[in-house]
């Protein structure tokens, strides 16, 4: 998802866009490696050493990976598990919603 991320990151202002990732490897410094290789801007954290598990997916309830939630302005759930164009076309109608 990384490049798909990326795109994102670049196609919408980034005062109205936060993406947040969390890294399910179980080893804290490959997730500093891939930080670094896959050259994610976005803020990125790791799940802890249950990996996919850990203590942020066990809060979250996320029970597979990749696991998506997009979130309104006002913190609020509105779409869970989109992909591609979905997943665009829903961060632009929310990122709309904020001008209103």
């Amino acid at each position: 998802m990384y490049p798909h991320e990326r795109s994102l990151v670049k196609r919408f202002d980034s005062s109205k866009l936060a993406i947040i990732g969390v890294n399910s490897d179980s080893d804290r410094a490959l997730v500093q490696a891939r930080v670094r290789a896959e050259n994610i801007t976005w803020r990125s954290f790791w799940a802890g050493p249950g990996g996919g598990w850990g203590r942020i997916p066990s809060q979250w309830g996320v029970k597979g990976w990749p696991k998506v939630y997009v979130l309104d302005h006002r913190g609020v759930i509105r779409h869970e598990d989109l992909e591609g164009d979905a997943l665009e076309n829903a961060i632009a109608t929310l990122v709309t919603e904020i001008d209103d």
